[in-house]
């Protein structure tokens, strides 16, 4: 049985409230939202992408032919396309029904250039974190570029095994996963002659792949290395987890100096995730004790996709129709957060859980002994 790291999965459900509240923001007149913690939370998008190499590593060792590397991207499809599908029908209805609104509803972003059939097919076909002519921003259901991302990692993770083992060469896997890693921050140098990586519809899918391979590399260390970790006292943990949640949120609230070196923000993630999988600090005990922690990982991923829908139409209700002030989300933030929490509570169970890939196999039997 695959062992669940829970409070990494705790700590995807956490970051994708950040990220909520980091896209709710813009609408917002309150120190609650418009801080500069909140306003930099979009980096912990990069830490899903580590935590995604980090798993996707820990299950995933053994594809050495194409028949198994064309069942692991199904399953990957099959993981996370239904959710987006659903979600870009979704913003393609609320545009539809906001130009038969227009003439009675005063609806904010009316005529956004960024939502045209050219940017529906790119967020259709997943390739709208790549660079393409004619797409000058996020468009339609603005998270998704980083499920663009994530699958162009699957294919590059996969291929990259394939050829490891086709080649005899799984011993040297790492250095591979390092080069990878190499090209793909280069390419962000070139770009912007920085370490900046906070890039999404254009080269979203470089800082993917270097966040992924920089989670894989982390899981292949811990697999390496937590036999005898182990083994040392709890205290040391509990030092670790404080002070990697401390440097993290440090980097995130000077985010402003800190992105023009982002490339640090994977550092500290894969320093992060490493030091939480062994769920032995004091942190990580009181973290799996709150029930609804364990709920916001298990429902993290229809967060992370259904929120952006509903901000929006969150705030056409409450502020363009009821007149309610961009202050008065200092308490609407929560009756916002309700409302994406039970919706995301019903499309994991009837979306992500619904299509996941189950095999054609018939299940082996087992002789009672």
């Amino acid at each position: 049985m695959k062992h669940r790291f829970e409070v990494l999965d705790i700590f995807r459900g956490l970051f994708a409230t950040l990220v909520f509240a980091f896209h709710l923001a813009p609408f917002a007149n309150t120190p609650l939202l418009n801080n500069r913690f909140v306003e930099n939370s979009d980096m912990f998008v990069d830490f899903f992408f580590v935590l995604s190499g980090f798993v996707i590593a820990y299950s995933y060792q053994s594809l050495s032919d194409g028949h198994q590397l064309k069942l692991f991207l199904t399953k990957r499809v099959y993981r996370v396309y239904p959710l987006h599908l659903v979600m870009l029908i979704a913003f393609l209805g609320m545009e539809l029904a906001k130009n038969l609104l227009s003439p009675y509803i005063q609806v904010n972003n009316l005529t956004n250039p960024a939502n045209n059939v050219y940017t529906f097919c790119t967020s259709l076909f997943l390739i709208n974190s790549t660079p393409l002519p004619g797409v000058n921003d996020v468009s339609w259901n603005i998270p998704s570029w980083s499920i663009s991302a994530e699958m162009i990692a699957y294919v590059v993770f996969g291929s990259a095994l394939v050829f490891i083992h086709s080649s005899g060469q799984f011993a040297r896997r790492n250095l591979y996963y390092a080069l990878i890693m190499l090209i793909a921050l280069t390419g962000l140098w070139l770009v912007s002659q920085s370490f900046q990586i906070n890039y999404s519809f254009d080269y979203g899918f470089l800082r993917g792949i270097l966040g992924f391979f920089t989670g894989v590399l982390c899981f292949n260390f811990f697999s390496n290395t937590h036999v005898s970790v182990r083994t040392m006292p709890a205290w040391i943990f509990s030092v670790g987890e404080l002070v990697t949640l401390t440097l993290i949120g440090l980097c995130i609230y000077n985010g402003e100096a800190m992105k023009p070196w982002g490339a640090v923000f994977e550092i500290l993630f894969f320093a992060c995730i490493y030091t939480f999988a062994f769920e032995k600090g004091i942190v990580s005990a009181g973290m799996k004790r709150v029930g609804l922690f364990h709920k916001l990982g298990q429902y993290s991923y229809s967060i992370y996709m259904t929120h952006a829908l509903f901000v929006s139409l969150f705030n056409v209700l409450f502020i363009r129709i009821l007149k309610f002030q961009p202050e008065d989300y200092v308490y609407l933030v929560f009756l916002n957060f309700a409302l994406i929490y039970f919706v995301s509570s019903w499309t994991y169970i009837n979306i992500e859980m619904r299509f996941q890939y189950k095999s054609k196999k018939k299940p082996v039997t087992e002789p009672v002994k």
